[in-house]
Order: C-alpha cells, then sequence, then structure tokens
C-alpha cells in the first residue's frame, strides 16, 4: 500500500550539497529504493548519496520511490516530478510489483517505455535497473520478465542494470541477504546494491 506521509518525506534530497547541486540523479522506485523496513539513511539511494557528496559533490540524488507501487504508478508521478526536479539523470526501479500482482508483460513494457521516452524528452539520461522474479512464475516468464528491461533500454538507448540484486538473490546463501519476509532486502545487503548500481550509473554523470 502507498505511504503517501512516507512519500512526501523520501522527496527530500539526500546529501549534504542539497539545493547548491547543479545536477540532480532522480530515482523512481518501489519498496527496494524506498528503505522499506530499514533504519533511516541505510538505503542504497542514502547510501548514493553519500557517494556523490564525496566524489561528485555537483551531483545531489532526490529519492521519490514508494513502497508497493508499480509501473503504472511512477508513469503516472513522473511528470510532476520531472517538472519539479529537472534531473539530468533519472534511475527506474520498477516492475518487480508488476510481476507480484501478476500484470501482464506488455502492460509493464508499456509504462517502462513511456517513462523513458518522458524523461528523455525532458532532457534527463535514464538509467534501468532490471529484475528477476522467483523460479516458481515458470521458465517462460521468468525469462520474459528478465528480458523487458533490456529490450526497453536497447530500445529506447538507456542504460541498464541487468539484474539490480546481483550477488543477493541469486546466491546459494541467499537468505541472509533478506529481512524476515524474505521479500525486501536487509541493510547488509544495500551496499551490494549500490555496487550494481554505481558502474552503470557512472556512466550517465
Amino acid at each position: 500500500m502507498v505511504n503517501r506521509r512516507d512519500f512526501n518525506v523520501r522527496m527530500l534530497a539526500v546529501g549534504a550539497v542539497g539545493l547548491s547541486a547543479t545536477r540532480t540523479v532522480l530515482v523512481v522506485g518501489d519498496s527496494l529504493s524506498a528503505e522499506y523496513g530499514l533504519p533511516r539513511g541505510t538505503g542504497w539511494v542514502a547510501l548514493l548519496g553519500q557517494k556523490l557528496e564525496k566524489e561528485r559533490p555537483t551531483w545531489r540524488v532526490v529519492n521519490a520511490s514508494i513502497s508497493g507501487d508499480t509501473t503504472a504508478g511512477g508513469r503516472s508521478r513522473l511528470p510532476v516530478l520531472l517538472t519539479q526536479h529537472q534531473p539530468a539523470v533519472v534511475v527506474i526501479e520498477l516492475g518487480g510489483n508488476d510481476a507480484l500482482r501478476g500484470l501482464p508483460l506488455e502492460m509493464t513494457r508499456g509504462h517502462l517505455q513511456a517513462m523513458v521516452q518522458a524523461c528523455q524528452s525532458a532532457g534527463a539520461k535514464v538509467l534501468l535497473l532490471g529484475m528477476q522474479v522467483p523460479p516458481n512464475y515458470g521458465p517462460d516468464y521468468s525469462a520474459r520478465f528478465a528480458d523487458t528491461f533490456a529490450q526497453v533500454a536497447q530500445q529506447h538507448k538507456a542504460g541498464l542494470v541487468p539484474f539490480f540484486l546481483k550477488g543477493i538473490a541469486d546466491v546459494p546463501d541467499a537468505q541472509r541477504w533478506f529481512q524476515a519476509d524474505r521479500i525486501h532486502p536487509n541493510a547488509e545487503a544495500h551496499p551490494k546494491m549500490l555496487s550494481n548500481v554505481w558502474p552503470e550509473l557512472k556512466k550517465l554523470l
């Protein structure tokens, strides 16, 4: 369920450079980016803000992620976010909740395409964070879901992290990296999530 109060709080910029920064990275995601179940400031977006402060001080990050959000929700929120923050780079971390709700892949792909196009039309570069679903979804669906992100990125010449949770959800000891619900990564996993994102994000800065 979308928590609007939580959303309003997370619209604050992360990092000491704050509003004096000349360029913005906007993160539009779901609970994986909204610090669900984590102490404030320990999620990968907050860690990215700290990294930018040290290594790229002319950049700031704005976290516009909402727990439970889908690609449809992100698409509907995006125009206001682009106008408000005028980002130079947009990181899109959405799609996992589409799969959990059994939404058609064509719908997810369409929303992602529309978001990428809107960002690029506004002058922003885009980085898609790819997701995968558990094997119990069936090999055909799992493969097509993972391919969706690559197809959209290739079609629109956007950046791509093939699997956002690589080294976390695809390892033999995966359970150690997750909270008790076995869905949301724990605080120990978030530096690894940032490590997955940073090499591709750095290319766009």
